[in-house]
C-alpha cells in the first residue's frame, strides 16, 4: 500500500472524519451500543453493507483515475442513487468536499503528478464528490482504495465510541483488527468489480443504518450531539 494510501487512512488526517460517526453517537443513544462486546457486530454489519459500497465506488474512482476516464459525474450519481438517506448523504459529500481540499492542499510532487490533475477534473464535474470516490481518485490504486474505504467504514465508528462510551481503547482496536480477513475479502471483492460500468456495480443496502441516520440528523437539529452523523 502506498504512503499516500495510508495517510488517507490515518484518523489524523484532516479530512473531517473525526466529526462523523458513522451511526454509532445513534446506536448508542438507543442503547444498542453499550459496552465493548457489543461493538463487534456493530462494526461488522457496517463493514458488510455502507463499508462494502464505499469500498466499490472508491475501487471504482480508483480505476477512472488510473485510466484517466473522465466518468465522475456517473460515479457520483449512482453512489448517490444507492444512498437513500439525504443524512448518510450529505455527511459523505461532507467527508468528501474536505478530503478533496486537505489532498489538494498537500504540497508535495508525488501527489501533484499523480492527483492534482484528476482533482481538478473530478471537482469540476461534481464540486461536492462522495467520500469514496475521492479516495479512489487521490489514491488511483483500486485495491488500495478499496481497502482504505473499508477501513474507514469501521475506524470511525470504533474510535467514536471510545469518544461516546468510555470504551477500552485496547479492546476497542482488537475488534478493529479481528476484522482483517473481512476487510482484505471486501477489498479484494471490491477491486474485482473495478472495471464494471458504473450501472453495474454492486448496491448492498443498510436500512437499519439509514433508519439511525435521518433520527441523529434530527436529533442534531434539536439538541447538542459530538458528532455531525
Amino acid at each position: 500500500m502506498s504512503v499516500l494510501a495510508l495517510m488517507l487512512a490515518d484518523s489524523r488526517f484532516p479530512g473531517g472524519g473525526h466529526a462523523h460517526s458513522g451511526g454509532l453517537e445513534e446506536a448508542a443513544a438507543r442503547g444498542l451500543v453499550r459496552t465493548e462486546a457489543d461493538l463487534p457486530a456493530f462494526l461488522s454489519g457496517r463493514l458488510r453493507t455502507a463499508g462494502v459500497l464505499a469500498a466499490v465506488f472508491a475501487a471504482a474512482a480508483a480505476h477512472s483515475a488510473a485510466g484517466r476516464v473522465d466518468n465522475w459525474s456517473t460515479l457520483d450519481e449512482e453512489l448517490d442513487a444507492r444512498t437513500p438517506s439525504s443524512a448518510q448523504r450529505s455527511a459523505s459529500r461532507a467527508q468528501g468536499r474536505a478530503t478533496a481540499r486537505a489532498a489538494a492542499a498537500m504540497a508535495v510532487p508525488s501527489v501533484d503528478n499523480v492527483c492534482g490533475s484528476t482533482l481538478r477534473v473530478l471537482l469540476a464535474a461534481t464540486p461536492r464528490p462522495h467520500h469514496a470516490i475521492v479516495l479512489g481518485a487521490v489514491i488511483a490504486s483500486p485495491p488500495d482504495a478499496a481497502l482504505v474505504a473499508a477501513y474507514l467504514s469501521v475506524s470511525g465508528p470504533a474510535s467514536a465510541s471510545v469518544r461516546l462510551l468510555g470504551l477500552d481503547p485496547l479492546r476497542v482496536n482488537g475488534s478493529l483488527a479481528a476484522l482483517e480477513p473481512l476487510l482484505r475479502s471486501v477489498a479484494a471483492d471490491a477491486a474485482a468489480s473495478a472495471a464494471l460500468d458504473p450501472a453495474a456495480l454492486p448496491a448492498p443496502g443498510a436500512p437499519a443504518l439509514d433508519l439511525l441516520a435521518e433520527e441523529h440528523d434530527r436529533h442534531h437539529r434539536e439538541e447538542v450531539r459530538l458528532f455531525a452523523s
